[in-house]
């Protein structure tokens, strides 16, 4: 049981470490180092637990990253709330979809983010971006059309969905992925707590492994907004730390999970 316990904080200090480097990411480490280093059976309780301690890490990491003014408030929140509806209606498909067919899929997502990320070339951004009556024709349809969908794919996959979302809010507002980082802290907690709340209603959440989870993700939060405020002035090499994680992460998911549904 200590192992066990251990492994659990363990993989909660890398995914909320990368949480304050990246913003997105630690949702997909967190279920793959759930279900083949802390060992829980089940794909959907390796689901619905990472959903509550993605979120309530992600939520410490906002906290830090608000303070250093990283956070587009409006924008965030606009996203996040498309989202919350795509995540109700993506968590009720993933529930009812076969667990090992769900990791493979999931994975092979990972592969084409990490894809998208190494091979776009994009400029720095507009730093001054905002939401305001002015700019709200502009922002607002593409703010929508982006949460729902990130919100609908991290709902069926339960993930919080910030390897989605950081380039879905640069791609719909053109904000510098250091904003995009911070401010996707929100939609990731919010994504994440409607898909723990659609899998505990079903009782597929670890409450136990949750703590020791959350505990490791608060210490490794803190050492990773450290990093990334070295990295900030970094943006490409920021972008393909990212892109790197993503890739190797669903290589090994894919890798694992292709015998299980093939066989």
């Amino acid at each position: 049981m200590f192992a066990h316990d251990a492994l659990a904080t363990f993989s909660g200090s890398i995914v909320g470490f990368v949480l304050g480097l990246i913003g997105g990411g630690g949702s997909i480490l967190a279920v793959p180092l759930l279900v083949y280093l802390v060992g829980v059976q089940s794909p959907h309780v390796a689901i619905g637990t990472s959903a509550v301690a993605v979120a309530l890490s992600a939520l410490a990491s906002l906290a830090g990253h608000a303070r250093e003014h990283h956070v587009k408030w409006r924008c965030a929140v606009v996203f996040a709330c498309a989202g919350v509806a795509g995540a109700i209606l993506g968590s009720s498909l993933g529930k009812a979809f076969d667990g090992q067919k769900l990791l493979l899929l999931f994975g092979m997502l990972m592969i084409v983010i990490a894809g998208r990320m190494y091979w776009k070339r994009s400029g720095d951004g507009n730093a001054a971006v905002r939401l305001s009556a002015s700019t709200a024709p502009n922002l607002l349809p593409y703010l929508l059309l982006y949460g729902v969908g990130v919100g609908a794919l991290s709902g069926f996959f339960g993930i919080g969905g910030g390897f989605l979302v950081v380039p879905g809010l640069m791609a719909a507002t053109g904000m510098p992925m250091i904003y995009a980082i911070g401010s996707s802290l929100v939609s990731v907690a919010a994504f994440g707590l409607t898909t723990a709340g659609n899998y505990a209603v079903s009782g597929m959440v670890d409450w136990v492994l949750v703590g020791y989870f959350i505990c490791g993700g608060i210490a490794g939060s803190f050492f990773g907004r450290l990093a990334g405020r070295y990295l900030s002035g970094e943006k490409q090499l920021l972008s393909q730390v990212f892109a790197t994680i993503v890739l190797l992460a669903g290589l090994f998911v894919v890798v694992r999970a292709l015998p299980e549904v093939a066989g």
